[in-house]
């Protein structure tokens, strides 16, 4: 599901093909999409959908048409009047209704925008996990070429590419887990962040600061705080690990 461009030009399913010699047609008549706005401006349908989490009436138009070069492919594409604001939404999914798709593209910037919090501010996918087993990637595979994955017999190459795969999962998997525990901290206790005296902010927000902040302001003061709570399970067992680290380097000293 994505947003298509202004000049985006779909086709009609083929005419039925006529007795005779002769290829058979592989799409139908052209279409611009962005023309359809004004010149089928009375076949729009009005609905209420959920969009950035406000209610809003939007007009829209539903067609199924191919799109693609040579290789036609039927998609769902969907004309939107949003007041003066005109989109083009295309599905590959043509099972859902123009209204799901309308929805469902609305979260699509919350999305975006926690994705580019998981690259920017934690390195979310910044993972460096390989093995030697994994086949080199191959951009030009055939479509009816076999996969290399599926040419590797030897149970240990599998083994260690589940491992690998394990691995980078497991990575992002608590990278996920770091960015809510900082969207739950900013959104709990940003009153209590004393931001401006840590990190400038050209535009400083006086409601709920950013991950970006949060992360900054927890690496330079957390470990002030495990020092401080001596207690704390977590604390314990950072100093079991450093008590095992200076063992180990008081032997290899000695």
């Amino acid at each position: 599901m994505t947003k298509a461009k202004a000049n985006v030009v779909a086709y009609e399913r083929p005419p039925v093909r006529k007795p005779g010699c002769g290829r058979p047609a592989k799409k139908g008549a052209s279409v611009k999409l962005k023309d359809l706005f004004l010149t089928r401006a009375a076949d729009f349908q009005t609905a209420t959908v959920t969009l950035y989490g406000k209610e809003e009436t939007v007009q829209f138009l539903c067609l199924n048409l191919l799109w693609g070069q040579r290789l036609y492919q039927e998609l769902r594409f969907v004309l939107v009047k949003r007041g003066s604001q005109f989109a083009i939404l295309v599905s590959t999914d043509r099972t859902l209704s123009a209204t799901e798709i309308i929805t469902l593209y609305g979260y699509r910037f919350k999305i975006e925008c926690t994705f580019r919090e998981m690259k920017q501010v934690i390195g979310a996918f910044g993972y460096r996990f390989w093995s030697k087993s994994m086949p080199k990637l191959n951009r030009y595979l055939k479509k009816d070429a076999p996969h290399p994955l599926e040419e590797i017999k030897d149970e240990r190459d599998q083994e260690r590419i589940w491992q690998t795969l394990r691995a980078i999962e497991g990575f992002v998997m608590c990278q996920c887990i770091a960015m809510g525990l900082l969207q739950l901290i900013a959104l709990r206790f940003s009153g209590r962040v004393p931001v401006l005296s840590f990190r400038y902010l050209r535009t400083p927000s006086h409601a709920v600061v950013s991950e970006a902040t949060v992360a900054v302001y927890l690496r330079k003061s957390i470990f002030r705080w495990f020092a401080q709570q001596p207690h704390l399970p977590l604390t314990q067992i950072i100093r079991s690990k450093q008590a095992t680290s200076e063992i180990v380097a008081d032997s290899l000293a000695s």
